[in-house]
């Protein structure tokens, strides 16, 4: 008798622990589906604010920095971001939103660059549509740059970048993320008057936010 009863003790004890084990194993699979990957496209700009986004929210979001220090949007420059391999670690990434903020190493447009540029960035971000996992894509109006230190045209880039990559976002029905507004007032947030240091690292993570949430 005494033999039986262990026999079922054990039986019972096996039970809960296969149900709580399989307890366990639906939680973890329902937490990795309700995670949101976020990909974060760009240049050297996009450094700091994946790391920013991610340890705000970091319980909802997995967070992958793809920033290329120099890329452009536009083809005729010496390093478009497309010939990059860092699409091809985005795509494995299989993210769920994509986060395209480029346009400042453009700040240099001849008219002819300008009149590709549109065609430009719709090839680039044709790359980021034909991703299995599918993304949402989200367009960032690039910060400002408030002075010449590294060669680059603040008012290059108000007057012929922004309206181009607005346009691009239009024509595509793509969502626009505005990081320029919150930052144009801040010189004191740009280490070099082009890269945002922690200070505006974080407003651009937090105005990144507010929109993909």
């Amino acid at each position: 008798m005494k033999s039986r009863l262990k026999l079922f003790a054990a039986a019972i004890a096996t039970l809960i622990l296969v149900t709580c084990l399989a307890a366990f194993s639906l939680e973890t699979q329902t937490q990795a589906k309700t995670t949101i990957r976020v990909a974060c496209v760009g240049d050297s700009i996009t450094a700091e604010y994946p790391a920013d986004l991610w340890t705000m929210h970091r319980e909802n979001y997995t967070v992958g920095n793809f920033g290329v220090g120099g890329t452009t949007i536009s083809l005729q420059f010496r390093k478009p971001y497309i010939n990059q391999t860092a699409i091809q670690n985005a795509q494995a990434f299989a993210p769920d939103i994509v986060v395209i903020m480029l346009g400042t190493n453009d700040a240099f447009l001849s008219s002819q660059q300008r009149s590709n540029f549109i065609g430009d960035y719709k090839t680039l971000i044709a790359q980021f549509q034909e991703f299995s996992s599918k993304p949402k894509i989200f367009i960032a109006v690039p910060p400002p740059v408030f002075n010449n230190t590294i060669g680059l045209n603040g008012t290059t880039l108000v007057n012929d970048v922004i309206p181009l990559v607005k346009q691009t976002a239009n024509d595509l029905g793509l969502p626009l993320i505005d990081v320029h507004t919150p930052l144009v007032n801040n010189p004191e947030d740009f280490s070099d008057g082009v890269h945002p240091n922690s200070q505006g690292s974080k407003i651009i993570a937090e105005t990144i936010f507010k929109t993909i949430s």
